[in-house]
């Protein structure tokens, strides 16, 4: 036997360790309160993350002008987070932040990564779904992507099973009202299928996937990531939406996201899976505001999606779980999508990389223990390289910095204009001020001097360790409506490594 498999061996053996007791203490738990407990069995996963989403887009987070019943069904059977942040403000970012518990500039993935991209998430990184191959699950991603385009990038190099959807956001594509694009991909697995499909169906066809999904991996432990590419402008929704809510385009739109998630929902209590299912709802940045009508809204939050304001990173998050999170529960405890990946590795008992990630286990507070806390002394907010903000509790302090602020919304489609602004030092209460109106950094310099401190210290940290994106050497001439998408699980030497150190 060879040391490498030894290794292996020995990790696959401590992962199946730390998950019986992680599931035994669960079921002591419920023994506890009086449930009876239930055979250990490993939960099914699914998490969905819209874009663009505002953090008053959903009922059950004050929505005007549209329903979103089986959100709020959700949030009325489990827990609604108040102060629940993604890594960064915009697309890819934030989609790499939620996947690898890490900030996304630790791991070089910043911005939206577009058709001309030649990086993107790197063999090294470790992903939630290559995370809960330890325990053998399926997984699949039916959506949005964007973490890279090219070959060495596709989810399907890095844990997933199947995919199908956009490498991409919806609006990289001929019909952008102000750039150029080529071609929007339709992707399947690591081939393209169409280009420039029918976006009114996008929403369909992602639930209609994850509908199949489920029933093909019912008798088996699953995660699945619906990655919705709406409300991403440009906004479309099926016929039978149009024209449903009094809010316009947008308004159809989630409410047909609302409706998607009752499929799925539906589809897990038809299969005796409600009970061992835990559905994660989250959008991916705050509202893209310049769009005005076709743009959603952030409620009392400053600024939206691309700051650093709580408009750009405060969204609406729902996790439902029968039986193991509490029905009607409420969490304001600061949390974010970087915690998840090590939540899910500790329910489930799966090991984490051996590098350094960011978030950590949320646990208590997504099973609304008592006098549960966040267990971050800080989240550290930033805009590509740049730190811009810290949050400490119900602290928030502000650097100095540049940031966008709209002008005036557009309207059908089109964007209206952001002009630049800018911040002093700016010490925010957010339990008083949620919309970062009173600057109240002269009344406390001690939380300006200890917050301050705390963000100097972590952004040299992170410029000392921060890892590089992966990368391809692409000739232009190769780019063709051929994809040369090489053979199906073709693995770069990094990639052998991981996969030999850490299953």
């Amino acid at each position: 036997m060879t040391s490498q498999t030894t290794r292996r061996a020995f990790l696959q053996t401590a992962a199946l360790g730390a998950a019986s007791l992680a599931l035994t203490r669960t079921s002591s738990a419920g023994k506890a309160k009086g449930k009876a407990a239930s055979p250990a069995r490993l939960p099914n996963i699914v998490i969905v993350f819209t874009d663009d989403q505002g953090y008053a887009d959903l009922g059950c987070f004050g929505a005007q002008g549209f329903e979103t019943p089986n959100i709020d069904r959700m949030a009325a059977e489990g827990i609604r987070f108040t102060n629940f942040r993604v890594a960064q403000p915009v697309c890819s970012a934030s989609r790499a932040g939620l996947l690898t518990g890490c900030y996304p500039n630790r791991i070089g993935i910043l911005g939206a990564l577009g058709p001309g991209a030649t990086h993107g998430i790197a063999d090294s990184e470790m992903t939630i779904a290559e995370n809960l191959k330890q325990r053998d699950y399926a997984a699949a991603i039916y959506g949005k992507y964007h973490l890279g385009h090219l070959p060495p990038f596709l989810p399907t190099r890095h844990g997933f099973d199947d995919y199908f959807g956009l490498p991409y956001s919806n609006d990289m594509w001929p019909k952008h009202p102000t750039s150029k694009f080529p071609d929007l991909p339709l992707m399947e697995g690591e081939k393209i299928i169409e280009y420039n499909p029918d976006q009114s169906q996008l929403t369909t066809w992602y639930t209609e996937r994850a509908v199949k999904f489920i029933e093909k991996n019912a008798n088996r432990p699953f995660f699945l990531y619906v990655a919705h590419s709406m409300p991403h402008v440009p906004l479309f929704v099926s016929d039978r939406f149009k024209g449903k809510s009094k809010r316009g385009l947008y308004g159809d739109v989630i409410m047909e996201i609302d409706w998607s998630v009752g499929q799925i929902l539906d589809t897990l209590k038809r299969l005796n899976l409600d009970d061992n299912t835990w559905v994660i709802f989250i959008s991916d940045n705050g509202p893209w505001l310049s769009y005005g009508d076709h743009g959603g809204s952030a409620g009392p939050l400053r600024e939206g999606k691309g700051t650093t304001w709580e408009g750009g990173v405060r969204v609406p998050c729902v996790m439902r779980w029968p039986g193991r999170i509490p029905a009607g529960a409420v969490c304001n405890e600061p949390a974010m999508t970087i915690d998840l990946l090590p939540t899910i590795a500790d329910v489930v008992g799966t090991k984490l990389p051996d590098h350094k990630i960011d978030g950590l286990s949320i646990r208590p507070l997504v099973f609304g223990e008592p006098n549960a806390q966040c267990p971050h002394e800080a989240y550290y907010l930033y805009w590509g390289n740049e730190l811009q903000a810290v949050v400490s509790g119900k602290w928030k302090l502000h650097f100095p910095h540049t940031y966008r602020s709209l002008v005036a919304g557009g309207a059908d489609g089109k964007p209206g204009p952001y002009k630049d602004e800018k911040t002093e030092l700016a010490l925010y209460d957010l339990e008083a001020d949620i919309g970062e109106k009173t600057n109240v950094a002269a009344q406390h310099p001690d939380i300006v001097r200890r917050l301050s401190e705390l963000g100097k210290k972590f952004d040299e940290e992170m410029n000392r360790t921060k890892r590089e994106p992966g990368r391809v050497a692409v000739e232009k001439k190769a780019e063709t409506k051929e994809q040369k998408a090489g053979p199906a699980g073709a693995k770069s030497p990094a990639r052998k490594k991981k996969e030999a150190t850490q299953k």
